[in-house]
C-alpha cells in the first residue's frame, strides 16, 4: 500500500493563518481627527490654493501640463477625496454618538440618583415636621417660665406686706376671738371633777 505524503505532520495542530486586524478605536480616532480637519477653514484654504495652481499650471505651462482641459485628473482626485471623506465623517458621527449615548446613560443615571435623594430628603424633613410639632419649643417654654416667675414675685411682694393668704388666716382667727361673748363655755374654767376623771385611769381589766 502506497504511503500518503503530506506537507505537513498530521499529529501536529495546524497553525492559523494570520489576519490583518485594524484597531478599531484607533481607526475610529483617525477618523474623527480627519473628519475635523475637513470642516476647517485652514482645509478649504488648502484645497483652493491647490486647485487655482493646478489650473494655472495646466492652462498657461504648455510644456509641463499634465492634466490638460477638462481636467479630467483633477475631477478623479475630487471623486476620490469625496468617496473617502463620507465613511470618514460618517465613522466619526458614530463615534459622537457613542459619546452622546454614554453621556445620556450618565445623566439618566444621575438624575434617577438625584430624585431618589430629593425624595428621601422630603420624607426625613417631613418626619422632622411632626417631631417638632409635638416637642416643646423656646418661646413657648419662655413664656411659661416668665408666667411663673411673675407668679412667685407676686407671691414674695404679698409674703413680705402681710397680705398673703397664711396673714389673711391668722387675721381671721383673731377676729373669730373677739366677736364671741365672754360667757361662752369654751371661756370658762372646767370643773374640778372632770379634771378629776379626766386624770383618772380607768379599771385595770379595761
Amino acid at each position: 500500500m502506497p504511503e500518503i505524503t503530506t506537507g505537513r505532520r498530521l499529529d501536529q495542530p495546524r497553525i492559523g493563518r494570520r489576519r490583518f486586524e485594524v484597531d478599531p478605536d484607533g481607526f475610529a480616532r483617525l477618523s474623527e481627527r480627519v473628519a475635523r480637519f475637513l470642516g476647517t477653514g485652514r482645509f478649504l484654504a488648502i484645497q483652493s490654493v491647490i486647485v487655482i495652481v493646478w489650473i494655472a499650471l495646466n492652462l498657461i505651462a504648455w510644456q509641463i501640463r499634465w492634466d490638460p482641459y477638462p481636467f479630467i485628473l483633477l475631477n478623479l482626485a475630487f471623486s476620490t477625496q469625496a468617496a473617502y471623506a463620507a465613511p470618514l465623517i460618517l465613522l466619526a458621527q458614530n463615534r459622537q454618538d457613542d459619546r452622546d449615548r454614554i453621556a445620556l446613560d450618565e445623566d439618566r443615571r444621575r438624575a434617577e440618583r438625584t430624585k431618589a435623594d430629593t425624595e428621601f430628603l422630603a420624607r426625613e424633613l417631613a418626619a422632622l415636621r411632626l417631631a417638632a410639632g409635638e416637642t416643646v419649643s423656646r418661646d413657648y417654654l419662655r413664656g411659661e417660665l416668665e408666667k411663673l416667675s411673675g407668679k412667685i414675685d407676686d407671691a414674695v411682694q404679698r409674703a413680705a406686706a402681710g397680705t398673703g393668704p397664711a396673714a389673711g388666716r391668722g387675721d381671721r382667727r383673731r377676729g373669730n376671738r373677739k366677736d364671741r361673748p365672754a360667757g361662752t363655755d369654751e371661756d370658762r374654767p372646767a370643773p374640778a371633777g372632770a379634771e378629776q376623771s379626766r386624770r383618772r385611769p380607768g379599771p385595770a381589766g379595761g
